[in-house]
C-alpha cells in the first residue's frame, strides 16, 4: 500500500511537469499575437467597421435566428448579430 501511494503522486508529477510548460508557452504566445492585432470592438456597427478597417475580403451569412454573419479580413474575422459586432477573432494560421 505504501509503495502505490508513493508511486502515483510521483508519476503524476513527472507527467505534468514534462509537457505543461511548453503548452502554456504556446498558448501565451498565441494570446499575445492575437491581442496585438487591431480589430473592431463589440457593439460597433457594420458601417463603422468599413469606415475603420475598409472593405472585407469576404462577407458571409447571415445564418440562423438571430441572423449571424461574418466578414473576413486579412488578420481577423468579425462576427455580427444583425448589424452589430458581437466578436472579432484572430484565426489560427
Amino acid at each position: 500500500m505504501l509503495k502505490s501511494s508513493f508511486l502515483l503522486p510521483l508519476a503524476l508529477s513527472v507527467a505534468l511537469s514534462s509537457g505543461g510548460v511548453s503548452a502554456d508557452t504556446l498558448l501565451l504566445d498565441s494570446v499575445q499575437t492575437a491581442s496585438a492585432v487591431s480589430r473592431p470592438a463589440s457593439g460597433v456597427t457594420k458601417e463603422r467597421v468599413v469606415q475603420d478597417f475598409g472593405e472585407p475580403q469576404q462577407r458571409l451569412g447571415p445564418v440562423g435566428d438571430p441572423p449571424i454573419s461574418h466578414w473576413v479580413y486579412p488578420d481577423f474575422v468579425v462576427y455580427f448579430e444583425h448589424d452589430r459586432v458581437i466578436h472579432a477573432v484572430v484565426p489560427h494560421h
